[in-house]
Parts: C-alpha cells; structure tokens; sequence
C-alpha cells in the first residue's frame, strides 16, 4: 500500500476539486456558546485543521432547529444569527486552503431534555417523554434542514453535509424499529427515507449550482439495517444530487454484524455499488497513514479522519512527510490537546472516551 494516491487530488462533480484524499471528520467538541453561535475555541480548533492539510474541514454537527440540540456547546445553523460566525469561519478556512462544509443535524430522541425540554422524534417513545412529529412538523424539518444549507451557502461554505447517521433524527427515520409511522414518511424503506431525498432535492433547488453536498450515513446499529442502509445508499449514488457519501462504520475494516454478510468487510458492500459521479468515503478507526492508504486501495475515493485529527492537527501533512507516520500513543496529556487547539471544554468532553487522556493527578 502506497500513501502517495492519498494526496492526489479528488474532482467532485460540483465545486472545486480536494487537493488531497483526507476530510475531517466531523466531531463532536462543544465548544460553542448555549445560543448555538460559534466560539473562538470552536473556529481555532477548526482553522488548525485547515491549515493542517485537510482538504475539506467539516465542522462537527450543527442543529437545524432549536429543539434538535443533542449536546451542550453545539453550534447552531437554525437561526440567521449564527450566519455571522458561521461566515468568518468560512473565510478562515478558505484563507487556510482547505474546502469548508458545514454539517446539518438534528439529534432527534437522543436530544438532551434539560436542554431542549420534550424532544422529538419520528414515533414517540413514552418511556423517554419523547414526542411524535405530526406530518406537518415532519416537512418543516425537512424545510429547516434546507434553510441551514441556504444559511451554510450565505456565510460561504462550499457546502454541506447531511447528517443521516447513529440514531440522530434521519437515521430514526431509516430504522423501522424507530419509524412506526402510517403516513407517507413511514412504513416501507421507500417511505423511510424519503425525508433524506426531499432535503437533498431541497437543498439543491435552494442553492448555487456549484455548492458542494454530502451525506452520512451508518449501517448498523441504532435499529438499522444493512441491508435496507445498503439500498438507500445505492438509490443515493444512482441518482447522482450528492457530491460525497460519508459512510461511519466504527471501523473501517470490521466485517459486518449482519451474520447474512459476513466473510466480507462491511466497507465493501458499498465500494461494490456504482457510484457514478459520487465520491465515496468511509470513516472508523483509521489512525495512520497504512490505514488511510488502506482505505483507497480498498476502493473508497477518500477517507474521513476523526481521532488521529484530534491528536494531530496536521495530521495530512505528517503523512505527505512520513509515509509510516502513526498518531501519538493513548492516552495523551491534556497538554498536548491543548496544544492542538482543543480547549478546556473540549477536553473536558474527551475524557468520556475511554483510555484518550491521561488520568488527572490525585491531589
């Protein structure tokens, strides 16, 4: 496996091309202020990346409704206040080299009540409080998540990403398990996802020709199915409206839990569908640059970086330097987070993840 593909540079079918193979992922780092509108810490942490070779900085999740909210410090694309944030992080991107995109999400069930109060969600769930939509409030969703693109493309992102994945709102849409709806937005997997096809067909009769949209997706997990995961997938690729499918799969080089699949890495059974002009990525434990590599040869056509983003800012240039380059040893020193832009408030969040920052000292 050679590195050097990696920093070939990638045309999508809309926009300007990557310079290279490596997106940020995006990540989850609540940095942000309670009203949704970014932070300096956010818009360093980010710029860092930038500047670190990434050719498209995806910001972490921002919600396209108030009631959406899934975490505290989250930045926000509901309102026109955030567009002035939003805008100077698009600028600072851009100013670093690096493709801009800002990633739609509404956190569904698994929004937090003390911040939101009843959240909501496409069937209720009565032992978590959690509400209905009714059909009306199910097409203002898909309105609102429009209306966050339309704000993306005022503040001058190239463009965005749908977030359709790990049991957020969209990815309770998919799942039959969550989605026990009768009307046109439930039953069958046609039904399920036609939320995810009426914001893409929004999004691109709402903004420029060439503003840049993508899509992630998971296919395990959350009551999902992979096979069903598999075949929206497939209608995404085929109808050709996205720029980029993002697929999170924990790890890149797992086999499917679905037992009818196994013998086969899950990342495969989507590298096997005709893609046309969609670009292709995956995402999941990829922490070096052989994984990276790993990932094209492969079959994908770039590769999402998380973690080895957060332990090194520049992490793409480090691998265009040392083609055996592999990230910093776990757990890591507050220190050395902070001196790759992450805050307080950020390691603070890190510390959840099992084994990543070394133990604070016993007084």
């Amino acid at each position: 496996m050679s590195s050097e593909k990696l920093f070939e540079p990638l045309a999508l079918a809309r926009g300007a091309p990557m310079k290279n193979r490596l997106m940020l992922a995006p990540l989850t780092n609540r940095q942000s202020h309670a009203d949704g509108t970014l932070s300096d810490a956010e818009r360093n942490w980010l710029e860092m990346r930038a500047a670190g070779g990434f050719a498209l900085t995806m910001t972490a999740a921002a919600h396209v409704q108030p009631v959406g909210q899934g975490f505290t410090g989250q930045l926000g694309a509901f309102a026109d206040d955030h567009v002035e944030g939003l805008a100077a992080l698009a600028e600072g991107i851009e100013a670093r080299g690096s493709l801009s995109s800002l990633q739609l999400h509404h956190a569904g069930s698994r929004a937090e009540p003390e911040l939101i109060g009843e959240p909501v969600a496409p069937s209720e769930v009565p032992e978590r409080n959690v509400r209905a939509l009714s059909e009306a409030e199910v097409e203002a969703l898909r309105d609102d998540f429009i209306a966050g693109a339309r704000r993306a493309e005022q503040a001058g992102f190239d463009g965005v990403e749908i977030h359709g994945a790990h049991g957020y709102i969209l990815a309770e849409f998919l799942s039959a398990a969550s989605n026990r709806r009768t009307d046109r937005y439930g039953g069958s997997i046609e039904n399920r996802a036609r939320i995810i096809f009426e914001i893409i067909d929004g999004i691109r009769a709402a903004t420029r020709p060439d503003f840049q949209l993508g899509l992630r997706l998971s296919p395990e997990r959350f009551g999902l199915e992979l096979s069903e995961i598999r075949d929206v997938a497939a209608e995404v690729l085929r109808q050709e409206k996205i720029d980029y499918l993002d697929m999170s799969l924990w790890d890149v080089r797992k086999e499917p839990e679905d037992d009818r699949f196994k013998g086969r890495s899950l990342m495969s059974l989507f590298t096997d569908l005709p893609r046309g002009n969609v670009r292709l990525g995956a995402a999941g434990k990829v922490m070096d640059a052989e994984d990276a590599a790993w990932v094209l040869d492969a079959g994908c056509d770039f590769v999402m970086i998380g973690r080895a983003a957060i332990l090194r800012h520049d992490f793409p240039e480090r691998v265009s330097r040392d083609p055996a380059y592999r990230s910093p040893e776990l757990p890591v020193s507050v220190q050395h987070l902070r001196e790759e832009g992450l805050s307080d408030l950020f390691i603070h969040y890190m510390r959840r993840w099992p084994g990543f920052v070394e133990a604070e000292p016993v007084e």
